[in-house]
């Protein structure tokens, strides 16, 4: 065989070494990173808004972190484990148990918290009576009325934290979402439906709203917690305006663009804590729409909210940072529709309140019926109290119990002829319905026996103060005291007449600080919402007394007239002669 190659083989070959001699100097080509999956689920949106931020080179907060690696109602089982085991839990889960209701409350207390879901604060008797019951079986037999028209029992052991969960569900309650980065309890008007003042009942907008809830898991998880309350226009004030959504029935009158008629006013922001009250955006919108502008109003929350500082990430920040208009284009983006917007000059003033309305025997709007407001002292009562007021709800009124923000309660569909024994049964409880002006304006936050935040016990503080007035001077006009034991601002203290903030008092180098209080003055709600003005600072409590009977002497000395208020006797003076008017009394 020759050794030659024909002229055809010598191509195939130049071009074969050619073809390998190009794959040798060829680098790899490795193929296009696929890019990560898009969140999916009901969580989809909470975790694109985390991922948007990490993108950013932003950190997010612990809280996010935990939410994410573990859904807190994908834990139950643990949460089970642990209280078959009595175990309290560590941070993360700590965090992922409010989620149940369930706070622990270490140090303050070596035991959870327990705090419920009642849209528009109304029970049952028989739901009460069942709750009394457990207080004594599984929490420290008494509970508590909050300021957003709720119960809370406390000194509750870890061994009973899942039996507390379920035997509230038994109830026809539940505790889920009440705590965390959810939308708390909804609030609505206490006197809904029996409030002859009233422009809408506002029970049924409160009910949907907490199922809506309920049943969409897409809306748990916030960047931070959420309220959310609907103001009939009764005699009682809702405080919708320190909320993050506040729904206000106004009346609309002709010429505005719109039917005439009852309308709810959408105000957004409200966060007393930050000094900050709802702010009117100029929308109103139909009972029916209550539910979906909410939802929108949510959504455009979690799309935007600070994940990664939990002191701003609250709705009034996003405000603040966008604008209203910002913010309100995206909602109408959610909801694919303009809202409806009215001049203010279209819209009638709000029926005033009552500040005396939530205490004494008030006539309804059913002829012959009554509705009963109860002072508990500072939201707190024994079981066998609850018992006591479930048994009289029962044989004396239409068997509802209603729970209001002034941290009292009323007993509703009370019959002229049953009124006496009503209230005789009441007395016998060790309660009354009757309350002078400081005592029907009395609000406290939990404080220091129960809460790791605050620095003074404000419950046993605000009853001690209001005995040493009670036993010193009179007064013929309501004049609202809020005691709050941090800047969280759980009682609201810069809404009140006279608003006061625990704070630890330091004394000599040497010495532990002391329980104290920064004060603030002329601060309201409804017609006369407004945040107070400060006037002493890190005042020890023993000093508290003095300076708030000398405001108040004040007041009664160098007012207009009777039909002056506290508060706009306030206004009319700066800080400074306040303070020497107090001082020199």
């Amino acid at each position: 065989m020759s050794g030659d190659f024909t002229s055809d083989q010598k191509r195939y070959l130049e071009g074969f070494v050619a073809g390998a001699e190009a794959m040798r100097g060829a680098q790899p080509t490795a193929p296009p990173a696929a890019a990560p999956p898009a969140p999916m689920g009901p969580d989809a949106a909470h975790f694109a808004a985390q991922d948007a931020l990490a993108a950013a080179g932003k950190k997010l907060a612990d809280q996010e972190k935990w939410k994410r690696a573990e859904h807190p109602f994908d834990a139950y089982a643990r949460l089970k484990a642990q209280a078959k085991a009595g175990a309290f839990p560590k941070p993360d889960d700590n965090f992922r148990w409010r989620y149940f209701g369930l706070f622990y409350v270490a140090p303050a207390q070596s035991s959870y918290m327990m705090r419920l879901r009642i849209p528009n604060g109304i029970l049952s008797h028989a739901q009460f009576a069942g709750l009394a019951d457990l207080a004594e079986r599984h929490a420290g037999g008494y509970a508590h009325v909050t300021t957003r028209a709720n119960i809370q029992m406390r000194e509750i052991a870890p061994a009973s934290a899942t039996a507390m969960v379920e035997a509230v569900q038994d109830l026809g309650l539940c505790s889920r979402g009440s705590g965390a980065d959810n939308i708390r309890n909804v609030t609505g008007g206490a006197t809904a439906g029996v409030d002859p003042q009233e422009l809408y009942d506002t029970r049924p907008l409160a009910r949907e709203w907490h199922f809506h809830i309920l049943n969409d898991r897409s809306l748990t998880g916030l960047p931070r917690k959420f309220n959310v309350a609907f103001d009939g226009g009764g005699r009682i004030a809702t405080l919708e305006e320190t909320n993050d959504i506040g729904f206000q029935a106004v009346r609309v009158g002709e010429g505005a663009g719109v039917e005439p008629g009852v309308w709810f006013r959408v105000v957004i922001g409200g966060i007393t804590g930050h000094r900050d009250l709802a702010r009117d955006v100029g929308i109103v919108c139909r009972p029916e729409e209550c539910t979906a502008i909410a939802d929108a109003i949510v959504r455009v929350f979690i799309d935007g909210g600070d994940r990664t500082d939990r002191t701003k990430a609250r709705l009034k920040y996003v405000l603040d940072g966008w604008g209203a208009e910002k913010y309100l284009a995206a909602v109408e983006a959610k909801l694919g529709r303009p809202l409806t917007r009215v001049a203010a000059t279209a819209i009638a003033a709000r029926p005033p309140v009552d500040r005396a309305a939530h205490i004494g025997v008030h006539a309804q709007t059913q002829a012959g019926l009554n509705w009963i407001g109860l002072a508990l002292p500072v939201g707190r009562m024994t079981a066998e109290q609850m018992r006591g007021l479930a048994a009289i709800a029962h044989h004396f009124g239409d068997g509802d119990l209603r729970l209001t923000v002034w941290q009292n309660l009323l007993v509703s569909g009370v019959a002229d002829d049953n009124v006496e024994a009503a209230k005789a049964a009441i007395e016998a409880l060790g309660l009354d319905w009757r309350a002078n002006a400081l005592r029907a304006g009395l609000v406290a936050c939990t404080g220091a026996t129960g809460c790791k935040f605050a620095a003074a016990r404000t419950k046993e503080h605000a009853l001690d103060i209001v005995a040493h007035l009670e036993g010193r001077l009179s007064l013929d006009a309501p004049v609202n005291i809020h005691l709050t034991g941090c800047h969280h601002s759980c009682a609201q203290h810069y809404i009140g007449d006279i608003g006061l903030m625990a704070v630890k008092v330091a004394r000599g180098e040497d010495e532990e600080a002391i329980e104290g209080y920064t004060i603030v003055v002329g601060g309201g709600f409804a017609e006369r919402a407004r945040i107070g003005r400060e006037l002493w600072r890190e005042v020890p409590f023993a000093a508290c007394h003095g300076k708030i009977e000398g405001l108040l002497r004040a007041y009664l000395g160098a007012r207009t007239g009777p039909d002056e208020s506290f508060q706009a006797f306030a206004d009319r003076h700066e800080p400074e002669t306040l303070r020497t008017l107090a001082g020199a009394q």
